[in-house]
């Protein structure tokens, strides 16, 4: 099969205006692709398809995908870059039609961006189906032409890293416990000279004196993993690293303070943050990006049971702070607040963790951008423009100190788990609440909750989970890398 693309034309009854491989495509059949595309009614619109059979021995399908306008750029609106977000979206739809008719291989027209095109043929045709007897044909998506191939292949290491983050954030919790998501990214990278992997055990948790991760752990049966990654790109080992910190609830019942039952079951997408720290590392080892970056993982369930923390209970973390745990349901600040401590460890040049941790950023903002929260005007501007490249958002949220006095006011210990207002600004409470185990001067938390999952808000994903922001983060990190070269 062949996906091409056709922009949209200045005026309504415009003919087509190809891509340079649509063009070079339509010579070849003596300007057939052209005529049957004016005898088929109007111009195609962004995202609309038109598919035509036999017009090329080599090629017996060819779907043409509208692209929207020639020239749409940056729009300062949206805060991403629109050309690149429609190629990607059109090209998800082209190689889907594809494999809707089964045939296994497609050729894509890289439309002027082919990093755009790659990600968008293999974030287009991932899907979760390794626990099904009927699967969808397997599609092997490759670039039309020659011209381009350094931009394609980076742009299919990309959303192979997306897709390693969906893969794990979508399998069942009985599928990745903490020791299976553990071996799992140990795999993924162990091809890797310049990179360590260290898969603590609970002994060495304790011996860290983690008392508030543990304190999450220990109402299931499922011990607890301390996932520690060392990638060494930098061209100096002793470099300062970027630390990447990423909750890895693997299965959040809520605890003794019990989520409903309906849609618990999402909740084995709860250690995103965790899936999508860990994949923008493999992506940046097989980018051989040049930085040193650290990835640190606190895995675990959240369980109730006999042995569970119970409201109200004291728990003390790693810098010593105590914590008053008044919902067991807000257990990811509690192991975020030991791995924080943990990243301090490594001089840093910046610490960044991610984590699905409120339903209230979600109800601040969907799914169309991640929150960031962050002490840094520098780290946020870099994960911005990453972002406006990547089209996966993100938007700056506050930490204002309004925030920290309702975690730290608190009747029985240092800070509460949840601010005392219960309900009011629930994801700035929860930032507040990890500000007090930073000292840091760069770091950023991402809040990846609303951005967890994917109906049919970004077309260019199936419906499932998202693994989003992965490529966000390998941008940033990218960014980060020239900077130190500079």
């Amino acid at each position: 099969g062949l996906v091409l693309g056709v922009y949209s034309s200045e005026k309504d009854d415009g003919a087509a205006q190809f891509t340079s491989a649509g063009d070079a495509f339509d010579k070849l059949v003596s300007g057939k692709l052209r005529a049957l595309l004016s005898l088929c009614g109007p111009p195609l619109k962004k995202g609309k398809t038109r598919i035509f059979h036999g017009l090329h021995q080599d090629f017996p399908s060819v779907v043409v995908v509208g692209l929207g306008k020639k020239n749409a750029g940056i729009n300062e609106q949206e805060n991403w870059n629109e050309g690149k977000e429609n190629i990607r979206t059109a090209v998800a739809v082209g190689c889907r039609q594809i494999q809707d008719l089964e045939i296994p291989c497609v050729e894509v027209d890289p439309c002027g961006d082919a990093q755009a095109a790659a990600e968008g043929a293999v974030l287009g045709l991932h899907e979760y189906n390794e626990l099904k007897k009927k699967k969808k044909p397997v599609v092997t998506p490759q670039l039309h032409g020659s011209a381009e191939s350094e931009a394609w292949q980076k742009g299919v290491i990309y959303a192979e890293g997306q897709n390693l983050a969906r893969y794990l954030m979508e399998a069942p919790a009985n599928y990745i416990t903490p020791i299976k998501f553990a071996e799992h990214i140990e795999q993924k990278l162990r091809s890797f000279s310049n990179v360590k992997v260290h898969i603590r055990p609970e002994s060495w948790i304790t011996t860290q004196e983690m008392g508030a991760f543990l304190s999450v752990a220990k109402g299931s049966a499922e011990p607890p993993i301390f996932l520690e990654i060392h990638y060494l790109g930098g061209a100096n080992t002793n470099d300062s690293p970027l630390v990447f910190v990423g909750k890895g609830v693997t299965f959040d019942s809520g605890g003794i303070s019990l989520k409903p039952s309906s849609g618990m079951d999402a909740m084995r997408a709860d250690m995103g943050g965790a899936a999508t720290i860990c994949s923008a590392i493999v992506t940046a080892a097989a980018l051989k990006l040049p930085l040193n970056i650290i990835g640190l993982a606190p895995l675990c369930e959240n369980m109730p049971s006999g042995k569970a923390t119970k409201p109200g209970d004291v728990v003390r973390a790693k810098n010593g702070k105590t914590i008053q745990v008044d919902n067991t349901d807000a257990e990811g600040r509690l192991l975020l607040a030991d791995a924080l401590c943990y990243a301090h460890n490594f001089n840093a040049r910046a610490i960044v963790n991610a984590a699905t941790l409120t339903g209230a950023m979600d109800v601040a903002l969907g799914s169309a951008a991640a929150g960031v929260f962050t002490n840094s005007s520098w780290l946020w501007t870099h994960l911005y423009e990453a972002s406006i490249l990547t089209g996966d958002r993100v938007w700056r949220m506050p930490l204002f100190e309004h925030y920290t006095k309702q975690v730290t006011d608190c009747p029985l210990a240092d800070v509460s788990n949840i601010g005392k207002y219960s309900r009011a600004g629930g994801a700035c409470t929860a930032a507040a609440f990890l500000k007090e185990f930073v000292t840091a001067s760069h770091w950023a938390h991402l809040d990846i909750a609303g951005v967890m999952s994917n109906k049919d808000e970004v077309p260019y994903l199936r419906k499932g989970m998202a693994g989003r922001p992965t490529r966000t983060l390998v941008e940033f990190a990218a960014r980060l890398s020239q900077d130190s070269h500079n």
